[in-house]
């Protein structure tokens, strides 16, 4: 298994625990999850992280237990594994970003079994680093249609659906 952490920053040499920005609520029992952590995602889920830092994103893609209904559905919409949403006043910082992919040793990561992600406590230096200028050209390398609305809100109705939902950073939504 591959992990990786991916950052606009090009000179990390060893990742340390540090705290969430935002802490979020989290269930009983769940509340470390906002203590200092390294946090890493697997490779299947990775291309969630090629986007700039703070852009807002919404991603669908079937699971196993997707009805018949929305699997056709999904189907008829895309061939892609997974499709990533983003606002339209995101697009230009999106084209003109450069992401780096640190990958990790999955030494001491402990599986959290929510779409990919993994944490550490302790430091993990990185095994390489990739450069990634073209961010469009990655998402489509990955398996992944990327789609630009005027606005995320529009896309409340699929959390409704039997479809896997993620979403990153919607508090920093421009609507």
């Amino acid at each position: 298994m591959r992990l990786f952490h991916f950052s606009e920053e090009n000179n990390i040499e060893v990742f340390m625990p540090r705290q969430v920005e935002v802490a979020t609520p989290r269930a009983q029992g769940q509340e470390w999850l906002n203590d200092p952590l390294i946090w890493a995602i697997d490779d299947w889920h990775a291309p969630m992280y090629l986007f700039p830092r703070d852009c807002p994103r919404i991603f669908v893609w079937p699971t196993a237990s997707t009805t018949p209904e929305y699997l056709t559905a999904y189907k008829k919409m895309t061939t892609c594994r997974m499709v990533a949403h983003i606002e339209l006043g995101w697009l230009d910082k999106l084209s003109q970003t450069t992401i780096y992919r640190y990958e990790l040793s999955a030494d001491g990561f402990e599986d959290l079994g929510d779409a990919g992600a993994w944490v550490s406590r302790a430091p993990s230096m990185p095994l390489n680093v990739e450069r990634i200028d073209n961010i469009e050209k990655a998402l489509e390398a990955a398996g992944v249609e990327l789609r630009v609305l005027p606005s995320l809100k529009t896309l409340a109705p699929l959390w409704d659906t039997s479809l896997h939902v993620s979403s990153i950073r919607l508090r920093n939504t421009l609507d």
